[in-house]
């Protein structure tokens, strides 16, 4: 497969699936939990709160790993691994732009101090259950 067409693939998978799994580094440990993913291309955007031991870690230690696509519908479903570094962002036209009524649960609107956002610039993409064919990488170091 071509890295066109694998870039192709991933976006087509993470454009589909907004939940995934999010991995950070707790005291040189993994530390996984269940979010919610938007994407500009390759790079993930995960709002979460400003206070939250997600934040400590990736200050901490930037590097995350993130678990996109599986569907339950049986082992054969495409998904990716990314992994990549996260930073903490507070652009306001991209909390704007991500904003559900959702969120008022945890925010008091999109403007809340406390309503951050994770951006997730991969380096690595791995795509895996294409169809029995072995896991295929996209690099971003040659992109």
């Amino acid at each position: 497969m071509s890295d066109q067409d694998l870039k192709a693939k991933v976006l087509d998978i993470i454009s589909k699936h907004k939940t995934g799994v999010l991995a950070s580094v707790e005291d040189n440990k993994p530390h996984a939990r269940y979010m919610t993913f938007y994407n500009r291309e390759l790079v993930l955007y995960t709002p979460t709160q400003k206070d939250t031991e997600k934040v400590e870690e990736i200050e901490k230690n930037p590097y995350v790993s993130v678990l996109l696509g599986y569907e339950q519908k049986g082992q054969t479903d495409a998904f990716i691994e990314m992994l990549g570094t996260a930073s903490i962002t507070d652009d306001q036209a991209l909390k704007d732009e991500i904003w559900e009524e959702s969120f008022n649960q945890w925010f008091e609107g999109p403007k809340d101090p406390n309503y951050i956002l994770l951006e997730i610039q991969p380096e690595v993409v791995r795509v895996l259950n294409l169809s029995g064919e072995p896991p295929q990488e996209l690099s971003m170091k040659n992109s």
